[in-house]
């Protein structure tokens, strides 16, 4: 069990992604416009494609600079291009670093609003959530439908002022879990349990389907901002978290990052 979320620091000119690490950057979506076009250079087809898709420019504009800020950053642990970087899917849909020797690094991406993170480990499974904590959506009958019966009861016994915090706690905790094994909605959401009380330290309590898979994964707690909720989940026990910064400015500046 991991303490709260590190401060966030601006990164090291060279990174070093030691085994016993586990990195989490925080990227903001606001970018200028010519930032925006500098990272849509090193997009591939399909995300460039995809990116094209979306109805709304805020969602185009934010896919870009999230992905755009993944390959910066996944080519710097690497030392090369981002542009050259390129990517298999698992069979339910998670990403991995396909052809180039990438020493056994994982990494994933979550974005929300106009905030965007990726964990980046070595040798391990690793998943990460963002959610911008809307209070519409912090329902207890979305808690009933998606939780499990006790995660339901901590929710309910919180006091009001508590819940929204308390359900984003929960939903980040468990996406990030089922999004480091790389199964995606594949697998219930009830069927485990996370911890989720504000204050509470973060936490796989049970998993009824593979009972001692419980104990093979560490969680923390992330605070990426007001208003956000965010957890990180990897692999093994033991490992120690560490949080940087990728500011505006170094994305603008794709050199910075190489």
């Amino acid at each position: 069990m991991l303490p709260a979320s590190p401060a966030w620091a601006d990164p090291p000119a060279v990174p070093d992604l030691p085994a016993d690490e586990v990195h989490v950057w925080r990227a903001p979506l606001d970018l200028p416009g010519d930032a925006v076009r500098r990272l849509l250079r090193l997009l591939s087809d399909d995300e460039r494609e995809r990116a094209a898709r979306f109805h709304h420019e805020r969602d185009r504009l934010g896919y870009i600079a999230a992905h755009g800020a993944l390959r910066l950053i996944l080519g710097r642990y690497l030392r090369v291009d981002g542009a050259a970087l390129r990517f298999r899917t698992g069979a339910h849909g998670k990403p991995s670093l396909d052809g180039l020797e990438s020493g056994a690094l994982t990494f994933n991406l979550s974005h929300s609003h106009r905030l965007a993170l990726i964990a980046v480990a070595r040798g391990r499974a690793v998943g990460v959530d963002v959610e911008w904590m809307r209070t519409d959506l912090a329902d207890m009958r979305v808690a009933e439908q998606f939780f499990s019966a006790r995660e339901v009861s901590v929710l309910r016994s919180l006091p009001e002022r508590d819940r929204v915090q308390g359900f984003f706690n929960c939903w980040t905790r468990k996406e990030s879990y089922i999004k480091a094994r790389g199964e995606g909605l594949s697998m219930p959401l009830h069927e485990f349990d996370v911890t989720l009380a504000p204050g509470e330290p973060a936490c796989l309590l049970a998993t009824r389907a593979d009972p001692p898979d419980a104990a093979r994964w560490q969680l923390a707690a992330l605070e990426p901002g007001e208003g956000y909720a965010a957890a990180v989940a990897a692999e093994g026990q033991g490992w120690r978290l560490r949080c940087f910064n990728a500011p505006a400015q170094l994305l603008a500046d794709q050199e910075e990052l190489v």
